[in-house]
């Protein structure tokens, strides 16, 4: 179990290092500003990734036990969740559960730390460009026609806080489950240069409010008649990221730096990590990438709709995650060259010692 579980991590260990690289960096630039780490953040993930290992756990075992019917539910259950293949799984994907409960923490106090890096200068010069991009109209306009109804907006808002399902179900698949090492080792390294490189170095160079923001902190009143609509919606039906940006918007000024909080509209990390596992989930299952590509689509279009973002903010973190996806094909290749080359360097030597002497 142990050689098996080591040969994984050697082949993940881009993985660690690119993530033990960026929390340093983080780390130094924070305290840089006075900001310093705390468990909390960490634990309350930690908490949130049990939850899910519960909850994932449960439903598996109703949906087996329907499908088999074993005689013996308990031993079944036991072989299933704690026999030595489950222990194999469970063992090597821990390092990779670890890293997904403390990247969020280090993103979300980077994230509210913006301000301390850079001024909020950008909202402007994206609003020009999708003014540009959708013929001197703003993107939410366009899809208003289409979309501008309460129980879309609703329905919308749903799926929007439905993909934080992803962190948490869908990294615990793609760290647990027999799928092929290599989509796996692609999807973490991409997740973690996403979170780093875009929702941390990009956001900060580019930063940026959204619409539903440029409002009360910027004092530009383009998107007014955006809110009103989304106001008036939920006055019908609940629209549940109304509750969201008020929460956001008062822990901005309270200057809280907790799980969660912050503000950025460029990159829009919906849209990218919604993408990335459309791209790493239509390699495991065809039926699966359907979901995941309507899925991707109903968070850039809500994520506009609902005035998060405007529309480049998706298309930027579309390119960048692609860009991500392909380099983190070309590291990986160089990497198993390396553990090739050093493995052709010992087995020689391994001979030499194991045959013995004439």
């Amino acid at each position: 179990m142990r050689d098996e579980s080591t040969r994984r991590w050697a082949g993940e260990v881009p993985i660690y290092g690119t993530a033990l690289a960026l929390f340093a960096v983080c780390a130094v630039l924070l305290a840089s500003r006075g900001i310093a780490l705390d468990a909390e953040p960490a634990l309350a993930n930690a908490w949130l990734y049990l939850v899910a290992i519960i909850a994932w756990i449960s439903v598996d075992a109703a949906l087996h036990l329907a499908r088999r019917r074993p005689g013996e539910p308990i031993a079944a259950l036991h072989r299933r969740y704690a026999g030595p293949a489950a222990a194999k799984r469970w063992l090597a994907g821990t390092p990779l559960l670890a890293l997904c409960v403390l990247l969020m923490p280090f993103f979300s106090k980077m994230k509210a730390a913006i301000p301390l890096f850079n001024d909020y200068a950008w909202d402007g010069a994206f609003i020009v460009w999708d003014r540009a991009i959708f013929f001197g109209h703003d993107a939410w306009q366009v899809l208003q026609p289409l979309f501008g109804y309460p129980p879309i907006t609703a329905a919308l808002a749903v799926l929007y806080h439905a993909w934080f399902l992803l962190l948490y179900f869908g990294c615990l698949y793609f760290a647990f489950a027999t799928i092929d090492p290599a989509i796996r080792r692609r999807f973490f390294l991409t997740y973690v240069l996403a979170w780093s490189v875009i929702g941390g170095g990009a956001a900060t160079l580019l930063a940026s409010v959204g619409p539903c923001f440029v409002g009360p902190l910027l004092g530009d009143s383009s998107f007014d008649a955006q809110m009103a609509y989304l106001r008036a919606a939920d006055a019908q039906v609940p629209v549940m990221t109304l509750s969201v940006q008020e929460m956001l918007l008062e822990w901005h000024l309270a200057d809280a730096n907790g799980l969660g909080s912050g503000i950025t509209a460029m990159p829009s990390m919906h849209v990218a990590i919604a993408f990335l596992f459309w791209l790493a989930a239509r390699r495991v299952s065809r039926t699966a990438g359907r979901w995941l590509l309507a899925f991707f689509l109903a968070i850039w279009i809500g994520s506009v709709h609902l005035a998060y973002h405007y529309a480049v903010d998706g298309l930027v973190s579309v390119v960048l995650v692609a860009i991500l996806w392909r380099a983190s094909a070309l590291i990986f290749h160089w990497w198993d060259g390396r553990l090739a080359a050093s493995a052709a360097r010992i087995q020689p030597i391994l001979r030499t010692k194991t045959v013995p002497a004439e």
